[in-house]
Parts: C-alpha cells; sequence; structure tokens
C-alpha cells in the first residue's frame, strides 16, 4: 500500500513563495518567524514596505478571496459556490456538474472536488514510491490535485478555475489583479504583501494565489479530524455493530477491498488515515449523457492522457485513469466519480460490485442487444481498467456484497463525516 506522502503545509507555501519572490522584494512570503505578527483589524491596514505577512495574515486574506463573488467574469461565482463549507468544500447540489463562465450558463465537464484533505497529497510523479525505503515498489501514476492531477499544489490549483472559460471566466491575470485593486479588501491586501503589490501584475496575481493556497491550509477548515472514526480510532466512541462489520467489509481484500485505494488505519507514524491513496486508476464508470459536451461522440474525457491534461496524450496505457479521492466527508456529497454520474452511495456501491456482475444494468446495448462496457472508453483503453476485487467477477456470478452488506459499508463511510461530537463521560 502507497502511505501518506507527509509534508508540512506551511514549509510548503514558503518553498512556493521563494520561486517568486525574492527577500529584499515588498512581497515576501511568510517566514518561519513571522507567526507573531500581529493580526491587522480593518482600521489598521498600513502599507508597509519590506514586511514579511504572517501565516495568520495570508489565511485571513484568502478566506476573504475564497467567498468573493467579484472575482469571477459573472461577478456571481466565487470559489465557495462550488465549494461549500458546509458540504466539506465541494458542491452544495446534486448536479453532475456546476454552472460558470461569463453568464453562469457554461456547463462544465467534470464533477467538483471535495477541496478537504489535500494538504498531504504529493506533487504529481508517474512512478510513486512508497516512504518505507522500498524503492523497487513501483506504485505508478501517484499525486497532484484535480481529476488528472496536473496541478502539484493548491497554488498551481487555485489558477485553473480562476481563469477557466466554465468556471470563473477571467480572461487572463491581469483581470484577476484588476478586481483585486477594486475589491473592499484591496488595502488589506496591499498591507499583507507591501503596498506596491499592484505595481507587478505578475507578482500580484502570484501573491493571490499563495493566499489562496495557505488559506486551504487551514487545519480547522481543511482538515479537523472531527469525524466519528476519527473519535473512534482516539477510543473517544465506539461504533456500532453495522458500522463496525462496515468497515469490516471495507478492509477485506476478498468483499469490498476498498481500503486496497482508500487507506483507513493509522500509518506506523501516528498519522490518521486520509481515506485515499492518492493514485491514479480506471473503474470504467458509465458515460454521463447529463454533461453537454457528450453529446459529441468524438469527445471522450480520458483523464490522465487528456483532454485537459496533454503531457501524457500519446501515453494509451494511462487513459481512464483518475485520481482516487479521498472517502472522508463522502456522506456529503451528491455527485460522484469524475463526471458525477451517480448521486447516491447506494448507487456507488451497487456499481462497484455488480459492474462486472450485471453490466447491462449500467452500461447501454449495442444494436445487436450485447452490452456496450466501458462505454465511456475506446476499446484500446478496456485493459487500463481495475480487475482486482471486487471487480474480480463475470455476469452469473455472486457480487463480492450483497444489499445487507452495502447498507453497513454506507453505515461506516457516513462515520467519516467531520462535526461529530463524542460524548464527554461525567
Amino acid at each position: 500500500m502507497k502511505s501518506l506522502y507527509l509534508v508540512a503545509a506551511v514549509t510548503a507555501a514558503l518553498a512556493l513563495a521563494a520561486l517568486y519572490f525574492d527577500s529584499q522584494s515588498p512581497v515576501v512570503a511568510a517566514a518561519a518567524d513571522s507567526a507573531s505578527t500581529p493580526a491587522y483589524t480593518n482600521a489598521a491596514y498600513a502599507p508597509q514596505p519590506g514586511r514579511r505577512p504572517s501565516v495568520e495574515e495570508m489565511t485571513a486574506l484568502g478566506r476573504t478571496m475564497f467567498f468573493d463573488p467579484s472575482l469571477s467574469g459573472s461577478g456571481k461565482q466565487s470559489c465557495a459556490t462550488c465549494h461549500s463549507p458546509d458540504h466539506a468544500f465541494g458542491p452544495p447540489n446534486d448536479l453532475s456538474v456546476q454552472l460558470g463562465g461569463k453568464e453562469m450558463k457554461t456547463v462544465g465537464t467534470r464533477a467538483v472536488p471535495s477541496l478537504r484533505y489535500g494538504q498531504n497529497v504529493p506533487p504529481f510523479s508517474e512512478h510513486f514510491h512508497d516512504d518505507d525505503g522500498d524503492d523497487s515498489i513501483d506504485a505508478g501514476p501517484t499525486g497532484g490535485r484535480t481529476w488528472d492531477g496536473r496541478a502539484d499544489s493548491a497554488h498551481d490549483q487555485a489558477r485553473i478555475p480562476l481563469l477557466s472559460a466554465h468556471e470563473m471566466a477571467n480572461t487572463d491575470a491581469a483581470e484577476v489583479v484588476a478586481k483585486l485593486k477594486r475589491a473592499a479588501y484591496a488595502a488589506q491586501f496591499k498591507a499583507t504583501f507591501g503596498e506596491t503589490i499592484f505595481d507587478n501584475t505578475d507578482r500580484a496575481f502570484q501573491a493571490a494565489l499563495m493566499a489562496l493556497e495557505v488559506f486551504q491550509e487551514s487545519p480547522a477548515d481543511f482538515y479537523p479530524y472531527t469525524s466519528k472514526y476519527d473519535a473512534y480510532l482516539r477510543k473517544q466512541t465506539t461504533l456500532s455493530a453495522q458500522e463496525l462489520r462496515g468497515l469490516e467489509l471495507f478492509n477485506e481484500p476478498t468483499k469490498g477491498n476498498c481500503a486496497s485505494c482508500h487507506l483507513s488505519e493509522i500509518l506506523p507514524n501516528g498519522a490518521f488515515p486520509q481515506f485515499t491513496d492518492y493514485g491514479l486508476i480506471a473503474v470504467g464508470v458509465p458515460r454521463n449523457k447529463k454533461i453537454p459536451a457528450n453529446a459529441d461522440p468524438r469527445y471522450y474525457d480520458f483523464g490522465l492522457c487528456g483532454p485537459e491534461r496533454t503531457d501524457f496524450k500519446d501515453k494509451l496505457e494511462y487513459c481512464g485513469l483518475f485520481k482516487t479521492p479521498t472517502l472522508r466527508n463522502i456522506a456529503l456529497r451528491q455527485t460522484f466519480f469524475h463526471n458525477g454520474v451517480f448521486h447516491t452511495l447506494q448507487e456507488v456501491m451497487e456499481f462497484y460490485v455488480q459492474r462486472d456482475t450485471n453490466p447491462e444494468k449500467w452500461y447501454p446495448r449495442n444494436r445487436d442487444g450485447s452490452v456496450r462496457k466501458f462505454d465511456d472508453l475506446l476499446p484500446e483503453h478496456f485493459s487500463n481498467v481495475n480487475m482486482e476485487p471486487p471487480f474480480d467477477r463475470k455476469p452469473g456470478d455472486k457480487p463480492a456484497l450483497n444489499d445487507a452488506e452495502i447498507k453497513d459499508v454506507i453505515a461506516f463511510l457516513k462515520t467519516l463525516t467531520d462535526g461529530y461530537k463524542p460524548e464527554v463521560k461525567q
């Protein structure tokens, strides 16, 4: 199994800052000794050339920007519109893909992922080696953010929706910076990064991305570890009989086998599980006809080999591979998989165990009546699709989980929702 690729959030932010800002510039990223810099009140914003903004200041600025719809081309869409804090920073509705663009009428092509528990995501690597010292095990494509792993950090990821035509729809970085100059918090921006920050568009845009990144490393918001399962791991509560059965099925290699990709145990270093191995995998989900782009029979979303990502467009062995998402807060979601084709956990679980035993339930039929399995891939990509349990069956076989067992697994998955408060013993 791949273990967590642990990185220090603040250290990562500092390393990125060093790429964009030199130490003599009025724009200097947070330093380790800057945490003592006092936070500013609204009345106290003042230009301080050469100062070092603290993590707290960048977090506060990033939070303000995250909820600001004026940064979009429509003036109606903020980051939080699609990444709702009430839904673990995922979509607040059951739309397969979200609306955006200049008039909020442009339909996207992929489901919106949750932004929670991304603090340990490693940069993308084609050949990922576990950190246990055994370099002989190549886990294959791993890491990166977005469904195809093309952004190596929250900093890089934040750029995508700001400039995407079907999301916040800014023409370029200069348009974003112009809006920041006009924003009600422009003084806060200058107080954080220096009075002259807006004199250089590129630096101002990078500073904005930095603030958004540091905000997304805020533990209380993005990785609180407050689920019932976390309390169970801390021995603060117990799981019900059904939840325990679900956990056992989740971990059992011959049953759910979920933990093979969605790691569920505390690591040797004491880190709590993230419920993902950060890998990319093809599971052959059905084509979603609700996505307008899919009306074109020539259009395919192949994930790692394109079309959004272009550096691996000629690697057929990567077609159909998408990031394994964390299952933390999965019960808050109403859309699942990269194309949002399913809308309940029941559907997801049934697909996993019946994809190969009852393919006619999930895929369309050809004119001759045969089932067109893996209809969102081309035949030359079929060999990329995962065939490990529970996908190790054929038509007529018994599914790996029955209806009662599926309910048990779902009961366990609900223990991964943050916000649980264990009873305090008197």
